[in-house]
């Protein structure tokens, strides 16, 4: 079970720059998808269904804004849109796929970057989904949450902690959150196979060198429950994959 978790930053967008050849070269059997600013209306998924990917979308009521979608290659026994607070689910940010006994869930956190307004909301919608997912997990102990975190846990997933100690993404109760939740009973995919430093999944857009010199940010994670800790096989991020200010990040387990 091969899986990809990608913020796209507008599928459009993505799609102009090679997002469906890079599809072709096989890099998963799910991909999910975060900010895909559109709705399957919006796109040509001929070639996705080409290609043998079953999709399911989940839009924002705003367009062009927010968003998630999954595409898979392995069927579903159930797909699920929302999970069930309002303004989440306004902002088309959850979605999931049931496959036999392991549920996927791809979420699109909120960022918080706009205002006080918003990282309030980022502290309520965190609260919220660490309330949803223990839920779940209740019913559903094989969990695989996917996403676009929007934070940086430990100084060592961010160039310059000290510079950015202030900055949303990575402010103490962001962490703080993120520390809560592994203790939880989550394990942070990556960090299983890898703990070299340097290691980035965002980059800021506002000057070309960030992401050429490296200075990023890791803020996308595949985390999985306990339960399937034992099933990992391997875990990646693929920063040479440039069709966002995100790269894609990988988990293989078996099934």
């Amino acid at each position: 079970m091969r899986i990809i978790s990608y913020n796209v930053n507008g599928i459009r967008a993505a799609i102009k720059k090679g997002f469906y050849e890079w599809l072709k070269t096989n890099p998963a059997d799910i991909i999910c998808l975060q900010e895909t600013k559109a709705t399957e209306a919006d796109v040509d998924i001929k070639e996705l269904e080409t290609l043998g990917f079953e999709h399911h979308w989940f839009s924002a009521n705003k367009k062009g804004y927010s968003g998630v979608a999954i595409f898979s290659k392995i069927k579903p026994t159930a797909v699920k849109k929302g999970n069930g607070f309002e303004m989440s689910d306004f902002e088309g940010r959850v979605i999931e796929m049931q496959f036999g006994d392991i549920k996927l869930i791809n979420a699109y956190f909120p960022s918080g970057t706009s205002g006080d307004e918003r990282q309030t909301y980022k502290y309520q919608w965190l609260d919220e989904m660490f309330a949803y997912v223990e839920e779940v997990k209740k019913t559903n102990p094989k969990i695989i949450l996917c996403g676009d975190y929007n934070i940086a846990h430990e100084a060592i997933d961010i160039h310059d902690p000290k510079g950015n100690k202030n900055t949303t993404g990575f402010l103490p109760e962001e962490r703080e959150w993120m520390t809560k939740f592994l203790a939880a009973g989550w394990v942070d995919t990556f960090r299983v196979f890898h703990q070299e430093p340097h290691r980035y999944s965002w980059w800021s857009q506002r000057f070309p060198s960030v992401r050429l010199n490296n200075k990023g940010w890791r803020i996308d994670y595949i985390t999985v429950t306990e339960a399937l800790r034992n099933n990992l096989m391997n875990a990646e991020i693929f920063p040479d994959v440039k069709h966002s200010d995100h790269c894609p990040i990988y988990v293989e387990l078996k099934n």
